[in-house]
């Protein structure tokens, strides 16, 4: 038996997320599909890094599956295109140890929203951006995302119906540039709670506008109020860009 750790990259609009659900198409079911038809394995199963939502998309999903098929670690990349529709591709696959879990063992994880700014939509850019027509100020939502650095309880920034304890989180880094039509945020922490990043980004948008005075995002933090903070934006414009463990992208790469 040995365990494989892949980089996967989709375009998470067909599929209802990451996450295998009974009556609904997921990336995790077509993955766990194709590597059945390829290993011959009835029971194999996915572990994936970041259970990314229903139209969102992935650059550098990281999971992991134990097999006991003979084929070389590598050659899994090279093997599973033709198994998988277009919208799922894997980047890189190889042998890991046997302890090594894609979701437990991530150290620090990159998501980029992308707002497309401009009167107009755009037809090429609509499922990998969030359309908005009102003028941004880059600036502003810029220095408004700094309050997010730092170890904070970010409560406020969890969708109603989660279920997670523990509700304090570490970020990084965060920003937001402005390219031609395309305002950019990215941002990178220990972790992130259910819908936290599209909060942000809604947060951002109506800031942006003039719609919410500055200092949203330090008042939230402050009085523990979803109601201090904007609405959830869209799905489509947010992207997992990266996961990083312990030593590095490839501190799993042995044997």
């Amino acid at each position: 038996m040995r365990r494989i750790r892949m980089i996967v990259e989709y375009d998470g609009t067909a599929y209802s997320g990451w996450q295998r659900q009974a009556n609904a198409v997921s990336v995790q079911e077509k993955l766990e599909e194709a590597l059945r038809k390829l290993t011959g394995e009835k029971e194999l199963f996915v572990v994936g890094a970041s259970r990314t939502d229903a139209g969102v998309h992935a650059f550098s999903q990281n999971v992991h599956f134990d097999t006991n098929c003979r084929i070389p670690a590598d050659k899994f990349a090279y093997a599973l295109p033709a198994l998988l529709p277009e919208d799922i591709r894997v980047r890189a696959s190889f042998r890991v140890r046997d302890d090594f879990h894609a979701r437990f063992h991530a150290k620090r994880k990159q998501y980029r929203y992308v707002f497309y700014n401009s009167p107009h939509a755009s037809a090429m850019y609509r499922n990998l951006s969030a359309h908005v027509m009102y003028p941004l100020d880059e600036e502003a939502m810029n220095r408004e995302v700094k309050s997010m650095i730092g170890t904070h309880d970010f409560a406020p920034f969890a969708a109603s119906g989660s279920e997670v304890k523990d509700t304090t989180r570490t970020i990084y880094s965060a920003g937001v540039k402005r390219d031609g039509d395309f305002v950019v945020l990215t941002v990178e922490g220990n972790g992130f709670l259910y819908n936290m990043v599209r909060i942000l980004a809604g947060t951002l948008i109506h800031v942006g506008c003039g719609k919410l005075e500055k200092g949203a995002i330090a008042r939230a933090l402050t009085s523990m109020s979803r109601l201090d903070l904007g609405v959830t934006a869209p799905a489509r414009g947010l992207t997992l860009m990266r996961i990083d463990y312990e030593n590095g992208d490839a501190v799993e790469d042995v044997l």
